[in-house]
């Protein structure tokens, strides 16, 4: 059962109250930002949260148990905090979300309400719409490891053991220009073949970018440096003369495991699982059935 504060629920119990919902967001970069739907600004738990910040609550859904619950906050992109670019760059994904009743008259008496993660984040006009997921839905998620013939490691995890920043695997380099929302040219990433960075990550150290990661899709030798392709579109584009590191990617593939990595001992697929027309097959009397692997 959850306990209130001792003022608050006092406070709760007069004819008339003062609460209002104040919101702290952590994002994953460990900023803290405060909103609040009051028309003035309040601080609380170390925490200073604005008012007219386009946060607002438009709807709640709760179930008995584990089931997980949602809410979502809409507003306008009022406040520089909450820019449409931001949103765009992925600096809201996963955030964690607390929600807070606050009596404003006191801002000291204030209760945690939930805890939320938030998940789909919708952009129309001038506005927002931003999905509150609470931390159970992390329960419905596939627990444990798949068996499917691609390693189901990390790149670069404890389970696949390989360091990405060996030597010859990665490397900081230039924005030179930009083509286009999806097309970069650089310079310092010379030594790497066509396609090697593939599923790859490129991640910004500074400029507008600084901190966000993204997709490598390819990468080609071109006049004037390196031509790097991304999967997904930038809403915010560099400026050239900004700093980056990247990495090479992995496939999954055993080959690639093998070949390119030498780190085939740590492979975390199962590369002789059939797939479905072989599995489905029929049995014929002509195959040698020594031991061998009959599906490769």
């Amino acid at each position: 059962m959850r306990t209130l504060d001792a003022g608050l629920e006092a406070h709760l119990r007069e004819d008339a109250t003062t609460i209002c919902h104040c919101w702290r967001l952590t994002l994953k970069n460990g900023t803290v930002l405060g909103f609040t739907e009051h028309d003035q600004d309040l601080f609380f738990a170390a925490t200073l949260f604005l008012a007219a910040s386009g946060f607002f609550s438009s709807g709640f859904e709760a179930e008995e148990g584990l089931a997980a619950s949602t809410n979502e906050v809409v507003g306008g992109f009022s406040h520089d905090a909450i820019s449409e670019d931001a949103l765009a760059a992925g600096e809201y994904d996963r955030a964690r979300v607390e929600v807070f009743l606050v009596n404003w008259r006191s801002p000291e008496q204030h209760q945690l309400l939930q805890v939320y993660e938030v998940g789909e984040v919708s952009r129309e006009g001038g506005g927002f719409a931003a999905e509150l997921r609470s931390v159970t839905h992390r329960l419905s998620r596939p627990q444990g490891r798949s068996f499917t013939r691609r390693c189901d490691a990390i790149f670069g995890d404890a389970a696949c053991g390989f360091d990405p920043h060996t030597s010859g695997f990665f490397a900081t380099g230039t924005i030179i220009s930009v083509e286009s929302d999806t097309r970069l040219l650089v310079a310092g990433v010379d030594g790497f073949g066509d396609g090697f960075l593939s599923q790859g990550v490129l991640r910004f150290e500074s400029g507008n970018l600084a901190g966000l990661s993204f997709d490598i899709e390819a990468n080609a030798v071109a006049e004037g440096g390196v031509r790097i392709d991304l999967w997904l579109p930038l809403e915010r584009l560099p400026e050239a003369g900004d700093q980056f590191l990247l990495t090479a990617g992995c496939d999954k593939a055993f080959s690639t495991c093998r070949t390119k990595f030498s780190n085939h001992l740590n492979f975390r697929g199962f590369p002789h699982v059939p797939g479905a027309d072989f599995a489905y097959s029929y049995v014929d009397g002509e195959s040698v059935h020594d031991g061998t692997p009959l599906f490769k």
